[in-house]
C-alpha cells in the first residue's frame, strides 16, 4: 500500500472510460515534486497500444502543463470523487502561472518511485512513460466540421504514455 492506495493493474481498475475522460474528467500532472503543474482535462483516452497498456492526453500549447510534459518522461493522470468537482473546476479555469492550484485547492501531493506527482485525493491515478508525442494537424482531419473545436488554431499535442503504475484508492 502506498498513501492509502493500492497499487493494481491497469486492466483491472473498474469504471468505463469513457465516463471517467469525458464527464467527469480528470487531472494531467506533470514535473516533479519540486517544480510541477497540473490541469483539469475531459478529452483523451485509455487503451492498448505496441503491446502495452496506455493512455493518451491532448495538452493545447498555451496550457502551462505543457512545459512540463515536453520536458519530463512521464506523466500522471488523476481521477476524483464527485465530491472533489470543485478542484477540477478550478484548475481547468487557472493557469499555474498566475496560482499555486495546490495552495488553493488543497491538493496534497506525493510522488512515485520515479518522481512522478500523484494526488491524495484521487481515487484512481497512473503514471505514464512518454511513448510518444505529436501535433494534431488540421490537415488531417476527415470531418472539417472538427476544426470548430481550434477557433484560435491552437492545435493540441497528443501525448501517449505507457501506464507503469495504477493506483486505487483503498
Amino acid at each position: 500500500m502506498i498513501n492509502g492506495f493500492n497499487k493494481i493493474k491497469p486492466e483491472t481498475f473498474e469504471g468505463n472510460a469513457i465516463q471517467l475522460i469525458g464527464h467527469d474528467w480528470f487531472l494531467i500532472t506533470a514535473g516533479s515534486e519540486t517544480s510541477f503543474n497540473t490541469m483539469t482535462a475531459a478529452w483523451g483516452g485509455l487503451g492498448y497500444l505496441w503491446n502495452k497498456p496506455v493512455a493518451y492526453i491532448f495538452i493545447r500549447p498555451q496550457r502551462y502543463t505543457y512545459e512540463f510534459a515536453e520536458r519530463e518522461d512521464c506523466f500522471t493522470i488523476q481521477f476524483f470523487e464527485k465530491k472533489h468537482r470543485d478542484i477540477l473546476k478550478f484548475c481547468g479555469s487557472h493557469s499555474g502561472r498566475d496560482v499555486d492550484k495546490v495552495e488553493h485547492t488543497g491538493l496534497k501531493f506525493f510522488t512515485s518511485e520515479n518522481g512522478s506527482v500523484y494526488f491524495e485525493q484521487a481515487r484512481l491515478q497512473m503514471e505514464c512513460r512518454l511513448l510518444y508525442s505529436d501535433d494534431i494537424r488540421p490537415d488531417r482531419f476527415a470531418d472539417d466540421q472538427l476544426l470548430k473545436n481550434y477557433p484560435k488554431n491552437d492545435f493540441h499535442r497528443m501525448y501517449i504514455g505507457e501506464i507503469v503504475e495504477c493506483l486505487q484508492k483503498v
